[in-house]
């Protein structure tokens, strides 16, 4: 049995929300707010997992009396707070941080993108051929997970559930500066040379793919990946007996990829290298 922690009930706090009068529990962000009155306001470095980072500026709205666009995901709701998420202000902040990224980023494999980029009407291309990109080669230098930069967008989720949200290795940090900005692993060294424990935590928390399972990436460039056609169980993990659930991903009869729950009081998504990536066993043939 997991004991969980009980918490004193949180007064609700009132305020306006797009023309409606809006309650919420004490504490709760703007986007919390947003997502409860069912509003859909696109977040790249928003994690339900990690403090807030206020990195990627995708779900800024707009308060009354406040000078600048505040972001949703870290902005608490008060009372008598007055927010407007749809103006044609916050639709074009969230319409040029899309071009931005798009045009320097492959967002290819990042969920939503391309609809959202279709929905602000942003428009890319309109930097022309001479724009920017970071055109970097994955970085395979293990047999658990590939780094492909070309998609990192600098979040920093990566960075926070590797230090002192989540595993504290700190085994990487961001180097360089401006559009030079990477993220990397002490002097830039291979990853089997790094303070790395292979937990993958960074992969559950990655929001555009530029960290994916060897697996993963073997399939996608192999064109088998198939995400529509993968059943998804959720078990326990059998290696030791702090009991880690596992989400086991699953297509034609193989495990491709394991994650964890997020809302498991034990994990909270974060497992040790032998849950994430020790899986082969289970479909051993031999």
């Amino acid at each position: 049995m997991t004991a969980i922690p009980l918490q004193p009930p949180r007064r609700l706090i009132e305020f306006t929300l797009d023309g409606q009068e809006t309650r919420v529990p004490e504490g709760s962000t703007i986007l919390d707010a947003c997502r409860a009155a069912g509003k859909d306001i696109p977040t790249l470095c928003q994690g339900d997992t990690l403090t807030p980072k206020n990195a990627c500026r995708l779900c800024v709205v707009e308060v009354e009396g406040a000078r600048t666009l505040a972001p949703a995901c870290s902005r608490r709701a008060e009372p008598h707070m007055v927010v407007r998420t749809d103006t044609e202000r916050a639709r074009h902040s969230r319409k040029i941080v899309l071009e931005l990224l798009a045009s320097s980023t492959d967002l290819s494999t990042t969920p939503r993108a391309a609809e959202w980029i279709k929905e602000y009407e942003a428009k890319p291309e309109r930097f022309g051929p001479d724009a920017a990109r970071v055109d970097e080669q994955p970085r395979i230098d293990n047999d658990l997970y590939v780094r492909d930069y070309d998609k990192c967008i600098l979040c920093y989720k990566c960075v926070d559930a590797c230090g002192e949200q989540w595993q504290n290795t700190f085994a990487i940090a961001v180097a360089g500066r401006g559009f030079d900005a990477r993220i990397s692993v002490e002097q830039d060294a291979s990853l089997t040379d790094s303070a790395c424990v292979y937990c993958g935590n960074c992969i559950e928390v990655c929001p555009t793919g530029a960290l994916s399972f060897k697996s993963e990436f073997d399939m996608r460039a192999a064109g088998t990946w198939d995400e529509e056609s993968q059943t998804e169980t959720t078990t326990v993990c059998a290696y030791c007996g702090v009991g880690c659930n596992l989400t086991l991903h699953v297509q034609d009869n193989e495990i491709v990829k394991v994650t964890s729950p997020h809302d498991n009081p034990v994990t909270h998504g974060n497992l040790c290298i032998k849950g994430r990536f020790g899986y082969q066993h289970v479909q051993s043939r031999d």
